[in-house]
């Protein structure tokens, strides 16, 4: 296990590596700058203008001088290293505060909304997919089936925007767009995450259904099953105590690989619902073409992907005693 783990934390460094150059090369490839962007507040401005504000913001070196100073492996211009390896994820450009700061300020949003999510994908994916398979070509498997179809096919941004736009119509009902601490309001708090999140869970809890139900199904035809069949224990233990174990590995698999689309979806579900959370920020971000925060956020992104995949992989040596890790 010591040996597995140490092999995984070294080519977590190399996928950290690349994931550092996408995020911080693939920014700069969108049109226009921050420069342009805040010289282009004044109505007169000049080249020297330009160049000076390049200069207070260390774009006037090349790039691969700014992505070295990024990382901290070449110095600042005051001579100091400060960077990625030195735990600084460096200074906003447009708000001149750290980036880090900004992340921990937000991460609680995100955090709160992805956990929510993956609250209701697992509380509508798990006890329909089991049905589905226990009760194999019935209406409920059917309608259970046809129910997964739809969750996946209907994208969380649409639906996020009939659900705000209907009631509003309808009973002119808006949800609540002020953040509201959990420490301050519980129930105020509970009341602006619970729809966005059911929004995010709903395409989560459709591929889950699938694979809950179809891995169930494979499992209940193994030796074991039969045996205990025939044995005379009850469904439920047979379901439960023997074949759920052993199906749920490809589902926690599928859940780890889901991580990225809670992250991706969370982008699109904080703007619509006006959520101050990590998705949001990185919005701001990219329009103000704010090199520094959206590669900082991105890469704080990449390593939390990576960090959760790392657990979701340790976890099937606990549901299967058969895994062995050398």
């Amino acid at each position: 296990m010591r040996v597995y783990i140490i092999r995984r934390l070294l080519l977590t460094i190399l996928v950290m590596f690349l994931a550092s150059l996408m995020v911080f090369f693939l920014i700069r490839l969108i049109p226009g700058s921050i420069v342009d962007l805040m010289v282009s507040q004044y109505e007169f401005y000049t080249e020297m203008d330009v160049a000076a504000v390049e200069k207070s913001m260390g774009l006037d070196v090349p790039i691969p001088t700014q992505y070295g100073r990024w990382i901290g492996v070449v110095p600042q211009a005051d001579g100091s290293f400060r960077g990625i390896f030195q735990g600084d994820l460096g200074i906003s450009l447009w708000t001149r505060e750290p980036v880090a700061e900004e992340i921990w300020a937000r991460l609680p949003v995100t955090i709160e909304l992805s956990i929510i999510a993956l609250m209701v994908a697992l509380l509508i994916a798990l006890p329909v997919g089991i049905y589905s398979a226990i009760r194999q070509d019935t209406w409920g498997d059917y309608i259970g089936r046809s129910f997964a179809i739809l969750c996946i096919a209907v994208p969380s941004f649409w639906l996020a925007t009939m659900v705000i736009v209907f009631p509003s119509i309808w009973w002119g009902y808006m949800p609540p767009i002020t953040s509201i601490p959990f420490t301050e309001d519980p129930i105020g708090n509970l009341r602006m995450f619970v729809l966005p999140g059911v929004v995010l869970g709903m395409s989560l809890a459709g591929m889950t259904m699938r694979m809950t139900r179809s891995m169930l199904l494979e499992v209940l035809r193994q030796d074991y099953i039969r045996t205990a069949w025939a044995k005379g224990l009850r469904e439920w233990v047979v379901v439960v105590r023997h074949a759920l174990k052993n199906a749920l590995i490809p589902v926690i698999t599928l859940v780890g690989l889901q991580v990225p689309v809670l992250i991706g979806g969370s982008v699109i579900i904080e703007e619509i619902f006006c959520l101050p959370g990590l998705g949001r920020l990185i919005v701001d971000a990219t329009t103000q073409r704010d090199y520094t925060m959206v590669s900082g956020v991105l890469l704080f992104f990449g390593g939390l992907t990576v960090l959760i995949n790392l657990v979701v992989d340790l976890t099937y040596g606990f549901l299967d005693p058969r895994i062995q890790y050398g």
